[in-house]
């Protein structure tokens, strides 16, 4: 049988959504293939939850706050111990660090960045967005473990109908390190974060200067969504690199995504165009961005930008 094991993150005591996400996939890939659903946790009050998922089982490591040399080893130990066919990460910043470390050590591949997963013929296939995500690839992992880091909102989270209280097991794996975390830096409060965000307001050149942010940032508060931004407003300090969308950013995949000032080239689109719906707002109506937009806008975003905030909150407010 194999058996699935997903290797999820938490903040504040819960899973992430990109971890819901990938045990949610990780349960239809175990019931496909006819093993069971584990998962790995540094955060022993999150094992509750990865049960209502489905996971059977919930390592728990000691490790401490993420650092590659320990997690690695952890994670390790955990698919010995589980002897999972498949091994699920989400697309985070940590997962797309640890998939191919510990892929190294246990002499396998990694299909990274997937944003389709099933189990044919006894083989994990998956598919990613390749060329800027101008065409995608259809990959079989031939290797045991078959390990994939999963795109962040491309998998629907669904509670498991027969979720169960899963068995906890402690890991006593060689955490040692070269390396100690000293400090951990968190984005101010108040701040989505654009990485599993369901909507998402960016901001462009077209904003002229760094105090128009406030623009999207009304926007975005309005309607429960996060502040994201282009690479030019980030070169130009007008924001914080965390906000980038784009290919040496952040890659997103909202259910909306609201584009205003920008232009749309082709490193922003590649971070943002597997998002469900799109909508640019741009004075220059040859912007390329309109050439991927569901809906596009042409006009002045400092009058649209304060009427579409404005209509939000009145809609809310009934």
């Amino acid at each position: 049988m194999a058996g699935v094991l997903v290797f999820t993150e938490s903040k504040d005591g819960k899973l992430k959504k990109v971890s819901r996400e990938a045990l949610s996939i990780g349960r239809q890939l175990a019931a496909a293939a006819g093993g069971d659903l584990t998962a790995f946790t540094n955060d022993r009050a999150t094992a509750e939850e990865a049960g209502k998922f489905g996971a059977k089982t919930v390592y728990v490591s000691g490790a401490g706050d993420y650092s590659t040399e320990p997690y690695t080893a952890a994670l390790a130990e955990a698919v010995k111990q589980s002897g999972a066919s498949i091994v699920l990460l989400g697309g985070t910043s940590n997962g797309r660090d640890l998939a191919p470390r510990v892929a190294a050590r246990l002499g396998v591949g990694v299909a990274s960045d997937v944003d389709r997963l099933e189990w044919a013929d006894g083989k994990l296939q998956a598919r990613r967005p390749v060329y800027s995500g101008k065409a995608f690839a259809t990959v079989q992992v031939t290797g045991a473990p078959a390990i994939a880091t999963t795109r962040p909102n491309a998998f629907t989270a669904e509670v498991s109908p027969d979720s169960v209280n899963p068995q906890i097991t402690d890991l006593t794996a060689d955490t040692s390190s070269k390396a100690k975390v000293l400090e951990t830096k968190t984005p101010e409060a108040g701040e989505l974060s654009i990485a599993e965000a369901d909507i998402i307001v960016s901001g462009g050149r077209g904003l002229k200067e760094a105090q128009n942010f406030s623009y999207v940032r009304d926007l975005a508060h309005a309607i429960n969504g996060a502040v994201g931004a282009s690479r030019a407003t980030v070169d130009a300090g007008w924001i914080d690199h965390q906000h980038q969308v784009g290919q040496t950013g952040r890659v997103v995949s909202p259910n909306l995504y609201i584009a205003a000032g920008i232009s749309g080239a082709i490193q922003h689109l590649a971070g943002m165009s597997s998002s469900k719906h799109i909508v640019a707002i741009n004075k220059d109506p040859e912007a390329p961005i309109f050439r991927l937009a569901d809906l596009g806008v042409v006009g002045d975003l400092f009058q649209i930008l304060p009427a579409l905030t404005e209509e939000v909150k009145k809609a809310k407010a009934h």
